[in-house]
């Protein structure tokens, strides 16, 4: 029987959470749940953001499903030592899980285009998904430092890194468009020629049906925002990812509506794209969009239920055409919202 583990976390994560779980339990009622602290709450009652209870369960679950962690700026939380911060339990669980590839999907719903900052015509042609590299680079690289009136970052990938995040996107590709755009600076950077050789050389080895194009990161900074349709998969090093990634997440025009998931050898992470809101907590009007939609990509990668995944999905593309919460102009609560996609399921 599959185990999930919750990690409601702190701001809106309870609420949005609390929608996304009913929604798993009606598709998945086979699925057992555990729910356990991470964040500033779990630092109140435990003296840890990352408590041991919560680092034993999910190292032995099948998949973690997060809200939000962190509070406002004037929070008590943040001055703590950053090791107990709120944000340090969320980097201690990723590092916990060794998840190496973050997948975020970029689409525009039926009916949402008029949020987008893109005119609609091109809104109506976004579909990508974004897989970034999650543990190396130059946020990871050891060798750094700041010596005097000199700092230094390194860059730096093995070719085993590099592969196992792009099985990630030819995998995801598959079950796509059969397209991949593998995104790096290799007119400048050596790491980024490894990285371009590693990608080619698997692309050619195993994944010979699926087109690879390789693309510096400024001019894909610029098409995605140009001629967003082109673009089936992109996978990048972290850094560039980051900076996409981000980039691509203004475009459906409510961070409320985007999922993502982190993947590696072992369980998943998934969790909403956006923060803890903490100006909004309670209120009952955030959109459990992205939480439910990260329920979809859980099922999906981490539990092999495509079928249930896409009833999700279409529930919630329903569910949006009646019933909208304010970060989409609408007056619909949180429960509101996710009642109506548990009435289309």
């Amino acid at each position: 029987m599959p185990n999930v583990v919750v990690l409601a976390g702190d701001g809106i994560g309870p609420e949005v959470c609390a929608s996304a779980v009913e929604v798993l339990r009606a598709v998945a009622p086979d699925v057992e749940l555990e729910h356990h602290l991470l964040g500033g709450g779990a630092y109140d009652q435990t003296g840890s953001p990352f408590p041991d209870a919560t680092r034993q369960a999910v190292l032995a679950c099948d998949a973690v499903l997060l809200g939000t962690v962190g509070g406002a700026q004037n929070s008590p939380w943040n001055s703590l030592p950053r090791p107990l911060r709120p944000e340090s339990g969320l980097l201690q669980l990723r590092m916990a899980l060794g998840v190496y590839a973050n997948l975020r999907p970029v689409k525009v719903m039926p009916g949402l285009e008029g949020f987008s900052p893109l005119r609609e015509d091109l809104a109506r042609q976004v579909d990508v998904l974004i897989v970034r590299e999650l543990l190396g680079g130059a946020y990871f690289d050891p060798r750094r430092a700041i010596e005097g009136d000199q700092a230094y970052n390194t860059i730096g990938y093995s070719k085993a890194e590099v592969d196992r995040v792009a099985r990630v996107a030819f995998d995801a590709a598959r079950t796509r468009k059969h397209e991949v755009t593998s995104v790096d600076k290799a007119n400048v950077l050596e790491v980024s020629e490894l990285w371009r050789g590693v990608v080619q050389d698997l692309r050619d080895r195993e994944y010979p049906e699926v087109k690879l194009e390789h693309e510096y990161v400024d001019s894909v900074a610029m098409l995605l925002v140009k001629t967003p349709g082109r673009y089936d998969v992109i996978v990048t090093e972290n850094l560039f990812g980051d900076i996409l990634s981000d980039l691509a997440a203004v475009i459906p025009g409510s961070l409320g509506v985007m999922p993502s998931a982190s993947l590696g050898d072992g369980p998943g992470l998934y969790e909403p794209i956006h923060g803890s809101a903490p100006d909004i907590a309670g209120k009952g009007v955030a959109n459990p969009t992205g939480t439910i939609l990260s329920v979809a990509m859980l099922l999906r990668h981490s539990l092999g239920r495509d079928t249930e995944a896409r009833r999700i999905e279409d529930a919630v593309q329903g569910a949006l055409e009646h019933v909208r919460t304010p970060d989409l102009g609408g007056q619909g609560t949180t429960q509101e919202l996710g009642a109506a996609v548990l009435a289309r399921l």
